[in-house]
């Protein structure tokens, strides 16, 4: 039976997680150098259009369609046959079908921009479109049906993911590195200052992005509930301390603390408390945030030391968060926060955490390689790499034929 209220927040959650694409487009635009910023806009940007067709004819379908061995929904759904205003026998009972499904769409856009980060400044955008809508196909839609889809034999295993610690992070983490191995880094990479050309729209970002979170995590609930109400508060509370930490470990180390570490210190905490924030109170949601800010900062910090050129710090910050925070889920989840959730290790079970562990080791390898195997088939087959001529001319005007400034 529909409900109007929830139907009006995952309404308004399904917006607010759009949002977040576009919140993304600045995030990164502001970190590159100004010649980029278009072609780095332009990659979240396309997603929007790119996967949404995408998930109305094939993704939604595979992934939350009736199952096939725990592997993959099968195309009963193809092109959304059947899914209609009537609520779903399977998934979110008191919203309307299609309401669920457009929610679920706005989280399958936003994963391959996420990736996006990672290989910025020096990829095709042809190669770009071409990798993104496999990627989608190949690794979003089987990994989402293996945890959120009704059947999937990782959800059968217990392994628990709120809002995507997995489906989103963990898989676009791995994407992420992947693609920073095969592609290889810019050039001049160790010896060119890449300055951030406008940490403001950075910022911007930051906030479009924090904002957005609250769909992303809150709407999670799939109703206007107790479940919407711990994850939204936990969302807060973990940004708010992943900022703190990442701004302490910064002004320890540099002596001074930074608006770019600011911002990646909340991104970090908010992309760590995600697959727990249905789970956990708020002072497991403030020890994750911390926790995160600390993680994420070493693990940034590392790139530079094996001479990984991940642009906009992908593997980081969303990988690593996204995997932290599904190990955390199995140490501070209780069902004293929610009464339909697990308790975890510090609840006195250890079993969660193990089918936790599981579930990180199983995506991220299945993430790593097939998004691996992309990588090489599209280079092969169009090449993944502009020229150095047009990386130094930049992508605004090589792959777009316009400049962000003039």
């Amino acid at each position: 039976m529909i409900n109007g209220a929830d139907t009006a927040f995952i309404l308004a959650a399904a917006g607010l997680v759009l949002l977040m694409t576009p919140g993304l487009a600045l995030f990164y635009a502001g970190m590159v150098r100004s010649k980029n910023a278009l072609g780095t806009i332009m990659q979240s940007l396309i997603l929007i259009s790119l996967v949404s067709l995408e998930w109305v004819y094939v993704g939604y379908s595979l992934s939350f369609g009736p199952d096939m061995n725990g592997l993959i929904g099968d195309l009963s759904w193809l092109a959304l046959k059947g899914v209609g205003t009537a609520p779903s026998a399977t998934y979110a009972t008191t919203i309307p079908h299609s309401v669920f499904m457009i929610y679920q769409c706005m989280f399958a856009v936003i994963t391959p921009a996420l990736i996006a980060g990672a290989f910025a400044e020096r990829v095709r955008f042809p190669a770009f479109v071409v990798f993104s809508l496999l990627w989608a196909i190949c690794v979003y839609n089987p990994v989402c049906h293996w945890i959120w889809g009704s059947g999937g034999w990782l959800a059968k295993l217990g392994v628990l993911d709120f809002a995507g610690g997995l489906v989103v992070h963990a898989t676009c983490g791995a994407a992420a590195l992947a693609s920073v191995i095969v592609i290889g880094p810019r050039k001049g990479y160790g010896q060119t200052n890449f300055m951030p050309h406008n940490l403001p729209m950075t910022m911007l970002g930051t906030g479009l992005l924090w904002f957005g979170w609250f769909g992303f995590n809150g709407g999670s609930a799939l109703a206007a509930n107790e479940v919407a109400a711990t994850a939204f508060v936990a969302t807060h509370l973990a940004g708010m301390s992943g900022m703190a930490m990442w701004t302490v470990m910064e002004w320890i180390k540099l002596g001074k603390p930074t608006t770019l570490g600011a911002a990646s210190g909340a991104i970090s905490g908010l992309a760590t408390i995600t697959p727990a924030a249905g789970f956990v109170g708020p002072n497991a949601a403030i020890f994750i945030g911390l926790i995160a800010g600390v993680v994420c900062y070493l693990a940034v910090n590392l790139k530079s030391k094996y001479k990984f050129d991940d642009s906009l710090d992908v593997v980081g910050i969303h990988g690593v968060g996204g995997v932290t925070g599904t190990l955390l889920l199995g140490v501070f989840a209780s069902k004293a926060a929610n009464p339909n959730g697990v308790d975890g290790l510090l609840a006195g079970s250890g079993a969660q955490l193990w089918a936790q562990l599981i579930g990180v080791g199983v995506v991220c390898g299945y993430a790593f390689v097939v998004s691996w195997i992309i990588l090489k088939g599209v280079h092969m087959v169009m090449g993944l790499r502009i020229t150095e001529e047009a990386e130094h001319q930049g992508l605004d005007y090589t792959e777009h034929s316009e400049t962000a400034y003039n």
